[in-house]
């Protein structure tokens, strides 16, 4: 009884009562439903929070499809709330947006192509600034698959070695490059103080929160995957990486997990089932530690506010069977069930032979 007690509870209700967050990362392998995941987290924490502010910082943006409304890279409010906001922001194309070619905006994104890394890193480190000048109670992340998520993890380090680059680019060339600014009459802000200037501000900008990363009281990563070996595989690398950043992850939410409640006869989904159930076991063994919830697999895709709204109950509460397999109710539903099967097969049938009667002249 005491070992069962000190089984973490299968819910997310741990993160919705720490409320000194600040950050919450929500990630995973790629077509798990981190999307899902992260949108219905907003919308809890919308009803315990003054202000939520969720951000895609996936490419293939799926923020506009779980919610049905239109986001753009401002945070815009969701519509039938009144704190909760919404933006996706694809860094590899933001610094396009705020300064085009011309100026110093243009040659740091000339720089940015010959140090790899250092453009999503700034981009990261200027949507950061833009953030922190909001003032958002909790800021949620639907971050891209484990290995972008990884990579943006680094960009501190990522920023400090082009720093670092450019530091060593200028003891090289001494004064070569503000002689060409002045030559070409290109001003001051093009000059190289400038340009290290706002590289340094950007770094400052990324350490900062960086740190802040690495505070378990204002920052948490939760896990999303499915029961299979590959995503229990990239699971396992994306906590241990998390643990070689020093962030804090204590929940991860396993989706799509089939459940025997009305009496499956078909041997795919029960092949399907007894094989989820091995990598559900090992997830347990694993993580004995973790909050882990588990999700139903729906037969239709979970997409507007009402559709997420009804599917939060079960991050707030284990999922649980309607019917348990051997007991009279699930018995009286099995046959149920294959009586309605029959009459459909009896009439199948019958129209079948119809079909096969010769016409009589």
């Amino acid at each position: 009884m005491a070992e069962q007690e000190d089984v973490p509870e299968g819910t997310i209700q741990n993160v919705l009562e720490q409320e000194t967050l600040k950050w919450v990362f929500v990630g995973g392998k790629g077509g798990v439903g981190k999307t899902t995941c992260s949108s219905i987290l907003s919308i809890l924490l919308a009803s315990v929070r003054p202000s939520v502010l969720i951000i895609s910082t996936d490419p293939a943006h799926n923020l506009s499809d779980a919610f049905q409304q239109r986001f753009t890279k401002s945070p815009t409010l969701v519509n039938g709330f009144t704190n909760l906001y919404a933006m996706e922001v694809d860094p590899t194309v933001e610094n396009e947006d705020t300064g085009g070619s011309d100026g110093m905006d243009g040659f740091l994104s000339d720089l940015a192509n010959s140090i790899p890394g250092i453009d999503e890193a700034m981009s990261f480190a200027e949507m950061l600034k833009l953030v922190q000048t909001m003032d958002y109670s909790v800021i949620v992340f639907d971050t891209a698959p484990t290995g972008h998520t990884l990579r943006l993890l680094q960009f501190p380090s990522t920023l400090e070695k082009g720093l670092d680059k450019i530091m060593s680019l200028k003891s090289k060339f001494g004064g070569l490059l503000g002689q060409m600014t002045r030559m070409f009459g290109v001003g001051e802000e093009f000059g190289e103080d400038a340009i290290l200037g706002k590289l340094e501000g950007m770094k400052d900008v990324i350490e900062q929160v960086n740190k802040q990363f690495k505070d378990p009281d204002l920052t948490t990563f939760v896990c999303v995957c499915i029961p299979e070996f590959l995503s229990l595989y990239e699971t396992e690398r994306l906590v241990q990486e998390l643990a070689k950043f020093e962030i804090d992850t204590h929940n991860i939410i396993i989706n799509q997990v089939l459940f025997d409640e009305e009496g499956v006869e078909s041997k795919l989904l029960k092949a399907r089932m007894k094989m989820q159930q091995k990598y559900l076991d090992q997830f347990y063994m694993l993580y004995d530690d973790f909050h882990i919830t588990k999700l139903p697999l729906l037969p239709q895709e979970v997409c507007g506010v009402e559709a997420l709204k009804a599917f939060s109950q079960h991050f707030l509460k284990p999922y649980q069977p309607m019917l348990t397999e051997g007991t009279i109710e699930e018995l009286e539903q099995r046959v149920s069930r294959l009586q309605q099967l029959l009459k459909e097969a009896e009439s199948e049938l019958e129209r079948a032979r119809k079909g096969k009667q010769p016409i009589n002249n």
